[in-house]
């Protein structure tokens, strides 16, 4: 299978993935080269959405070969800020002939077909690294009660502001119980840094993300979510509607504001056990179905299946 994969700034592990899969990416090519025989092109959904007559043009001819405009969005369901003109625009052109989302909010807008393609951890990065999960069952392993990764900069980055504030408030909660906590700025922080925090914490919290810069939250699972149980961390995360897809009961734990998340806090600091139990079941629902591997397969998939709908059209 040949596929263009336009991610200007890349998509690191999908594209990796695809690759050991077999597939043959061509990136970052807007008009399709005369030469080339391609079976689809995967898009980073705001690059397309922000030139809407690029895209339009692509996809024009993609289809005149029988291949399929697939974009992915990974910051729905705001898109990075763009203006509703645009939005509607791409629409008007054709917009997609799959969108494949991380949050299904207005999915049906912009394509016919419109899939939950949620983030996922890439293993590669973020594993156990040599650790047993049975090392995390002992008590006297951790460093930190509660920890956090992630941007904190509200200034430069004022989508983070409400994060900052929340671990703000959260920190002087916890200190004043005498609960210890490392709120961790992801870029000062190395890939191994972080999975030492991450193994090194009872608990790792969840909190907001960029997609989340809109009047709603967004329902979709930011990569943390599958990266923590991965490296065999607890993780505790604000509650996300599409975490019902994802995890069940006995994999997820969840909260809804700084006082809950408080009472959570506790709750898991004082049954230890159990929330090793929760870990360690989540850690197995990710490395079976939340890696990158099974989502560079279930495009390919979305490929073959447009193409099989659009043969017996024809």
């Amino acid at each position: 299978m040949k596929l263009i994969f336009n991610f200007a700034k890349g998509f690191v592990p999908l594209q990796k993935e695809l690759s050991d899969h077999g597939v043959e990416l061509l990136n970052n090519i807007w008009e399709l080269p005369a030469t080339e025989k391609v079976d689809a092109a995967i898009v980073d959904f705001h690059e397309a959405a922000r030139h809407p007559l690029r895209s339009a043009r692509l996809k024009r001819q993609l289809n005149a070969i029988g291949a399929p405009l697939i974009g992915i969005d990974r910051d729905a369901p705001w898109h990075k800020g763009l203006r509703p003109w645009r939005l509607s625009l791409f629409k008007l052109l054709g917009g997609l002939d799959i969108y494949a989302a991380h949050s299904l909010q207005s999915a049906g807008r912009f394509a016919p077909i419109a899939v939950y393609f949620p983030n996922a951890a890439w293993l590669e990065a973020y594993n156990l690294n040599g650790v047993e999960l049975a090392a995390m069952r002992q008590m006297d392993w951790y460093h930190h009660d509660v920890s956090f990764i992630g941007n904190l900069d509200g200034q430069h980055y004022p989508e983070h502001a409400q994060r900052v504030a929340f671990f703000d408030a959260l920190g002087s909660k916890l200190s004043a119980l005498g609960i210890s906590y490392n709120w961790a700025d992801s870029a000062h922080l190395s890939t191994a840094g972080q999975v030492e925090l991450i193994q090194k914490s009872r608990i790792n919290l969840n909190y907001g993300a960029a997609c989340d810069d809109g009047p709603e939250r967004s329902w979709g699972l930011p990569e943390r979510c599958y990266g923590i149980p991965a490296c065999g961390g607890f993780l505790l995360s604000d509650n996300r509607k599409h975490a019902g897809d994802d995890f069940e009961g006995g994999e997820w734990a969840d909260f809804t504001d700084v006082e809950d998340c408080v009472e959570k806090i506790r709750y898991h600091l004082a049954h230890f056990d159990q929330t090793r139990d929760l870990a360690e079941s989540a850690h197995r629902r990710v490395h079976r179905d939340h890696t990158y591997a099974q989502r560079a397969v279930r495009l390919r998939s979305l490929v073959w299946d447009w193409q099989q709908r659009r043969g017996a059209r024809e």
